[in-house]
């Protein structure tokens, strides 16, 4: 067992790829020890490989609840603890309204709520037992106003934010910060897949957005440092976009 890494150690859901690997390599890059966490093996592997040794990967299927204790306390036991947990894993679908089932809108909201959820409650208990720690949460464009046909991950990136506000006051007392990063349209496979074949769509993204370009995930993973860092001890219940004004654009 390994209890005294002279490194943070950093959990990063969905690290494998996008922004959670982003997110990843600017932690690697500090000294941060990083546990990405995911369903596919191969992409896990891959993005350990290129962020070096300061990088393991752990396959696992976060919408299995169930497992979730086991997963922590096996990652506490090799590490020793848990200094930052970044609850960036998440789905979309993008649907007309009337299509989507309740399968279809409860699937995305087990994923992207209970499972962050459930992940958040059990790493806490050993934040507690330190008295110190970090949470980020990764929210959305989709809760600052109305975007079409994507209803229930718009319902879960609401329910993130209302999440990241009530954990923030409840556990800041015990000295765990909880904050959110909004990315706005960032240039990743998700978006990709939101904006290719949909000319207006993508018209409208870039007419709102004062900077005129798509973010890189580079700009989420250097503000998920930042949130990370002692720079932000003072900061907890913040919702940070990062989206060249697009939130604010007209």
């Amino acid at each position: 067992m390994q209890t005294d890494h002279p490194n943070k150690v950093a959990v990063v859901t969905g690290g494998g790829g996008g922004i959670g690997l982003a997110i990843s390599e600017q932690f690697t890059k500090h000294h941060i020890l990083t546990v990405i966490i995911g369903r596919d093996k191969e992409k896990l592997n891959a993005a350990a490989a290129a962020l070096g040794p300061l990088c393991h990967p752990i396959c696992q299927d976060l919408d299995d609840l169930s497992s979730l204790p086991g997963l922590v306390q096996q990652i506490v036991q090799r590490f020793g603890r848990i200094d930052i947990l970044v609850n960036n894993a998440g789905i979309n679908q993008k649907k007309d309204f009337t299509g989507v089932s309740d399968e279809d809108f409860l699937r995305i909201l087990h994923t992207n709520v209970s499972a962050v959820f459930a992940l958040s409650r059990e790493v806490v208990r050993s934040m507690e037992t330190a008295g110190s720690g970090v949470i980020i949460n990764i929210s959305s464009m989709a809760a600052q106003y109305g975007i079409p046909k994507v209803i229930s991950y718009t319902a879960s990136k609401s329910a993130i934010e209302g999440m990241t506000r009530a954990m923030a006051v409840e556990l800041s007392p015990k000295g765990i910060r909880v904050n959110c990063i909004a990315p706005g349209f960032i240039a990743t496979d998700m978006s990709e897949k939101a904006l290719n074949g949909d000319v207006e769509r993508k018209q409208k993204v870039m007419s709102r957005t004062p900077m005129g370009r798509l973010g890189e995930p580079a700009d989420v993973g250097a503000a998920a440092l930042y949130l990370a860092s002692d720079g932000a001890k003072y900061v907890t219940g913040i919702i940070l976009p990062i989206d060249g004004g697009n939130s604010i654009g007209f």
